[in-house]
């Protein structure tokens, strides 16, 4: 007689290799998948600790997510929600070359500042949150460890740490790294890919700045630079390159090439967000062609891509709103939601805002037509006809009327959903594309990061929930061949072989999923960071259960408490 520690009975199987759903009951025993009996198991055959009920379900390996910036919340914070809540069972932080270490003592302030101007996260959070117990990269990974969390955690090097660690001020200044910098780096990036690191982060963005304005330090970082870091992770034996970057210096055909050239003297797989670009809105296809040559010639390369439309969420708990640049608006950041929203319903001061807002420079406006209002449970394919523009002109008033009327509702706690990509014809179409292309993969969801603007890191769900057609969606596409995309794709590309798929040794992270109630609501504002920082948090529904090495993290939508995630030092080889 088999013993298992949970039995997963009667469930429909996505083993996260894309084939057909097929009945089968799942046994899991010391933190692996001990047997996968298609059809089901025979009554009498087994005992298990636990049985759990799947019938109706689909059981799917746990989610990875490849691109979240967690390297803040996973010291204080042992649940990394939303994420947790989204069947994320193993999560890749140290994205876009932000991060915290290795650092010296006197740079500790500008990596936060760094952090809360690229990826909004709140300095005094920061400043409350970390205790900088480490100054190398292999330190960081220790101290991450010694907190429990709720899913597997994986990080990466990022570059502005490293940066500013070998080259300090000249690095802030955009200077080009001498040969001895890159040899020190080369170095460095080795010796924290043999700590544990999961790869190398770097940004090449201009939208990339700190809170202070200043550009990200990785900005104009040579192509000798970047190839002596990717020679460390080949130094190393392991180690994967991603990177944000504008492609519009000196041009996106150049920028790819030295990207290639980066690829193929070190070996080291990469990948690079893709997103389609409002003002040049074929620009995304050009570098996808790219791509597709280069995977042709056998380069280990891929594009990150998003499963719906990019943007930001705004409204009066949020970062910003259409009227920050309102002077008057601005002024009344430091006092409570309710009485920010007690002063805007005056009326005097709603005709003084809306009269200096009309006056402000056009670049400084926001255009309404791309300014939808937030529904609960929230419509991420909103259309064009319900944006604040459209609404405004059949109701016979300016939009900005209308957009500041609408941003009092719920006692001000109402949202806008501002779209900046992925949304050129006011559909999904480009991101059905994305999904679709066979060198792409999901990503983007930023989970941990932008938490006063955006709640992406409900990403895995509205990825099964939209784009299914088990869910209705007409031209969507299969579920199982959508949950792969979400777990064994993911995996193989980062080096984590031993999850992904469920089947017999593998790792037992595992959700079992009520698919026909997938979804989620609108995002909500909580204060619960570190000194009373504010947070967008997004839960969801259609979870029966979270399953983290052979432990239920989540069971039908509540925490159980139990904190199995552990920090991954480097690539994970198939289990035995």
């Amino acid at each position: 007689m088999r013993e298992f520690d949970i039995l997963i009975r009667g469930g429909l199987l996505a083993d996260g290799q894309g084939g057909p759903l097929q009945r089968a009951d799942i046994g899991i025993a010391d933190g692996r998948i001990a047997a996968v009996d298609l059809g089901g198991t025979p009554d009498g055959t087994t005992q298990a600790k636990e049985v759990v009920d799947a019938k109706g379900a689909v059981v799917a390996p746990g989610f990875i997510d490849i691109h979240t910036h967690y390297d803040g919340q996973a010291m204080w914070d042992s649940q990394l929600n939303s994420s947790s809540w989204h069947g994320v069972t193993t999560a890749v932080m140290g994205n876009c070359g932000v991060g915290f270490a290795p650092v010296r003592v006197p740079d500790r302030q500008r990596l936060i500042e760094l952090m809360e101007g690229v990826e909004d996260i709140p300095g005094v959070a920061l400043h409350e949150g970390l205790d900088w117990a480490w100054e190398s990269f292999g330190d960081y990974l220790q101290a991450v460890e010694r907190r429990p969390h709720d899913m597997d955690i994986g990080a990466q090097l990022p570059h502005g740490a490293l940066r500013v660690y070998v080259m300090g001020e000249r690095a802030a200044r955009l200077e080009p790294a001498n040969d001895n910098d890159v040899a020190q780096m080369r170095e460095l990036a080795s010796e924290a890919m043999r700590a544990g690191a999961l790869g190398f982060s770097t940004s090449r963005s201009i939208n990339h700045k700190s809170v202070k304005g200043e550009p990200t330090p990785s900005l104009r970082a040579s192509e000798a630079e970047l190839t002596g870091i990717a020679m460390g992770l080949a130094d190393a034996g392991h180690g994967v390159l991603q990177l944000l970057s504008d492609f519009n210096v000196p041009s996106p055909e150049e920028e790819f090439a030295m990207l290639r050239r980066v690829v193929e003297k070190s070996g080291r797989p990469l990948s690079f967000s893709l997103a389609q670009n409002n003002s040049k809105p074929d620009g995304w296809r050009v570098l996808l062609d790219l791509l597709n040559k280069a995977v042709d010639d056998g380069l280990p390369m891929r594009a990150q891509v998003a499963p719906r439309a990019i943007g930001v969420l705004m409204g009066l708990q949020a970062s910003r709103n259409p009227f920050w640049a309102v002077p008057e608006v601005a002024a009344l950041g430091e006092l409570s939601l309710a009485e920010r929203w007690r002063t805007m319903k005056a009326p005097a001061f709603r005709a003084q805002v809306l009269e200096a807002f009309a006056a402000l420079p056009e670049k400084r406006q926001y255009n309404f037509g791309r300014l939808f209002p937030l529904s609960d449970p929230p419509n991420y394919e909103p259309p064009l006809h319900t944006s604040i523009a459209a609404q405004a002109e059949r109701r016979g008033m300016r939009a900005a009327e209308l957009a500041y009327d609408l941003l009092l509702e719920d006692e001000g706690r109402a949202l806008y959903y501002e779209t900046f990509a992925n949304y050129h014809a006011g559909d999904l179409r480009v991101c059905r594309e994305m999904i679709a292309a066979q060198n792409s993969l999901i990503g983007l969801g930023d989970g941990g990061a932008h938490v006063g603007m955006i709640c992406d890191s409900s990403f895995p769900t509205f990825l099964l929930s939209h784009w299914s057609r088990e869910c209705g969606r007409a031209d969507g596409f299969d579920l199982s061949w959508l949950i792969k995309r979400q777990t064994k794709d993911a995996a193989d590309f980062i080096g984590l072989h031993d999850r992904g798929v469920i089947a017999p040794g593998m790792k037992a992270d595992v959700n079992i999923l009520d698919v026909e109630k997938l979804g989620m609501p609108a995002p909500r504002m909580k204060l619960d960071l570190p000194a009373g920082g504010k947070r967008l948090l997004q839960g969801a529904s259609g979870y029966r259960a979270t399953i983290v090495s052979g432990q239920i993290t989540q069971w039908r939508g509540e925490a159980t408490g139990k904190l199995p995630g552990r920090l991954l030092f480097g690539p994970q080889r198939q289990l035995a």
